[in-house]
């Protein structure tokens, strides 16, 4: 199916970078406001399910956000680094 929108739409790369982000962010509000109507797939409740249940299994089998979002910075210095 072809797009019948311009793909970015005129003007938005003379747009400042921040400018550009605060426009893509109103879409993605838009959307967000009709997200019953966006269907999920089958494997994505799968998935969901699953990982609820790993969860109800062992509850203390967590990380704090701040040890997750450390080791993500980390592995991204090092990549970096490469």
């Amino acid at each position: 199916m072809a797009n019948p929108l311009p793909n970015p739409p005129p003007g938005f790369d003379d747009l400042p970078v921040r400018e550009q982000l605060a426009y893509v962010q109103s879409l993605w509000d838009r959307i967000v406001e009709r997200e019953h109507s966006v269907r999920l797939p089958e494997a994505h409740r799968s998935e969901l399910a699953r990982r609820v249940a790993e969860h109800h299994a062992a509850p203390d089998n967590v990380r704090a956000w701040a040890e997750v979002e450390a080791d993500l910075r980390s592995e991204l210095a090092r990549r970096r680094g490469r």
